[in-house]
């Protein structure tokens, strides 16, 4: 055994024994603090999108801080919810300070998608947070974070996991730890019924409550689209994930068809240059544009025929809502998992088999030839995305809430 294996099991061991004291004296469960552990809060991703948006909900009736893993940015990119506080564990807004952040992390999976975001500090800062709460509830909204409140948050504190991708989308390590520690937390909550199945076949040892509740949409600013522009939008980070590659190659074939229409695509990331050759490539320079960050949703959604998600994976989608609650009409992979649990195909949107492009293609150009069904979907989809209204969600997470502090 190694001198790091030895101390690690000293210092759990350690931990459980005073586990045990503290769970003799632990108070009933409460869910009056609600802590919600976010990755880095002032970014501008969907899953911090929506977390703000929860906060904002739960704070109507608890006590709501967001804990920031790190701050790379002064301020938030989206507007904090009356009643939310943000603390902030590692401040990197001029760098990352401190022997301990040149230290990779060693309580996070090495293969975890954003682990070149967690170091020593991160961990340590993480740790003596987790372990001064007395009471309240933690939620954490990634498989690092999960992972972490399941090992070291103290008997007293209500412990969820929310996932915001899916179980088959995390690499093998990250999913061998989900598999061995996710059943240590008070509830696991997932996206869509697909993942739940997954997580329900696959957990040998579940949380007390498993359960499936879909992100709410956010209220964008702005009118409904007028779908009149000849415009095709895609919002997303420009990452292997999203597939805007197969889209490019997609609408090249659209274009062609249909010269008079340009697609704009939304976003940044580490594929911006690949993107960027990808279009001149193909000759599609003044057809296909990469717009940099979505600064208001509702603005672009507003000035947009259609909307198109081009994604190899998803946890779910709140882009394509999005869409539909500014009567956008939807394009989408059918990938898993998440756009056909939200679209009926022919209804409210349309989908199409994963990573065909011809197909997409295809698909694309029936809405752009065909102004009556861009209204058809564009309406119902409305309807659709009325159904993911915080209104409807939120109830939801307070009856889970309710249960968990019953048991």
């Amino acid at each position: 055994m190694s001198i790091s294996g030895a101390l690690r099991r000293a210092v759990i061991r350690v931990l459980e024994a005073r586990d045990r004291r503290r769970a003799r004296k632990a108070p009933p469960p409460d869910t009056r603090e609600v802590r919600i552990l976010l990755l880095h809060a002032n970014g501008m991703g969907g899953t911090i999108r929506t977390v703000f948006n929860l906060a904002g909900h739960l704070a109507q009736d608890h006590d709501v801080e967001i804990v920031s893993v790190v701050r790379e940015s002064p301020e938030p990119f989206f507007e904090v919810p009356p009643g939310v506080r943000v603390r902030y564990l590692d401040d990197r807004v001029n760098g990352r300070r401190g022997l301990a952040n040149h230290f990779r992390s060693r309580l996070t999976p090495s293969d975890e998608t954003a682990g070149h975001w967690f170091t020593l500090r991160t961990d340590l800062a993480l740790l003596r947070y987790i372990r001064s709460r007395r009471g309240g509830v933690l939620i954490g909204t990634r498989p690092a974070l999960n992972l972490l409140i399941a090992r070291a948050a103290g008997p007293e504190v209500i412990t969820i996991g929310q996932e915001h991708a899916n179980l088959a989308a995390h690499q093998p390590e990250t999913r061998k730890q989900i598999l061995r520690r996710y059943g240590r937390l008070t509830a696991l909550v997932t996206l869509t019924q697909a993942d739940l199945g997954a997580y329900r076949k696959a957990l040998k040892r579940p949380p007390a409550r498993l359960v499936q509740i879909p992100n709410a949409v956010t209220r964008l600013n702005g009118p409904p689209a007028h779908r009149t522009a000849p415009v095709a939008v895609a919002i997303g980070r420009l990452n292997h994930a999203k597939g805007y590659d197969l889209l490019i190659r997609a609408w090249a074939h659209v274009h062609r068809r249909h010269p008079d229409w340009t697609l704009r695509i939304y976003g940044r990331g580490p594929r911006h240059d690949k993107l960027r050759e990808s279009i001149d490539k193909r000759e599609l320079t003044g057809s296909v544009h990469l717009m940099g960050p979505a600064e208001d949703a509702g603005a672009v959604l507003a000035d947009a025929a259609l909307f198109i998600l081009s994604s190899r994976r998803e946890g779910m989608p709140m882009t394509v809502l999005e869409a539909m609650s500014k009567a956008v009409p939807v394009v989408a992979y059918d990938c898993p998992t998440g756009p056909a649990e939200i679209i009926t195909h022919g209804h409210d949107g349309l989908l199409v088999p994963p990573q065909k492009i011809h197909a997409l293609a295809d698909a694309i150009s029936t809405l752009i030839i065909d102004p009556d069904l861009r209204t058809k979907l564009a309406t119902q989809g409305r309807i659709t995305a009325a159904q993911y209204d915080m209104s409807v969600i939120g109830p939801r997470w307070e009856q889970l809430l309710r249960e968990i502090s019953s048991r």
